[in-house]
């Protein structure tokens, strides 16, 4: 396998994992935000910036993946 090669899997593999992680977080921390703004409605602003954290997950993935790429 050519070294080209490996940087596309490394790439799709970044990409890939980190998303996949970043959806699961997504999905635990938004539920837990729902539950907790169902019982007090002032905290919606601190549980956005939860689920806006777990997102970055992904884009830093995306981000590792342009940089290999970016190597070739």
């Amino acid at each position: 396998m050519s070294d080209a090669g490996l940087c596309y899997i490394g790439a799709a593999l970044s990409t890939g994992l980190a998303c996949v992680g970043a959806g699961y977080a997504v999905g635990v921390v938004g539920s837990a935000a729902l539950g907790a703004v169902s019982e007090n409605e002032k905290i919606l602003g601190k549980t956005l910036i939860y689920v806006g954290l777990a997102e970055g997950v992904a884009i830093y993935g995306l981000i590792i993946s342009i940089m290999i790429i970016g190597s070739l």
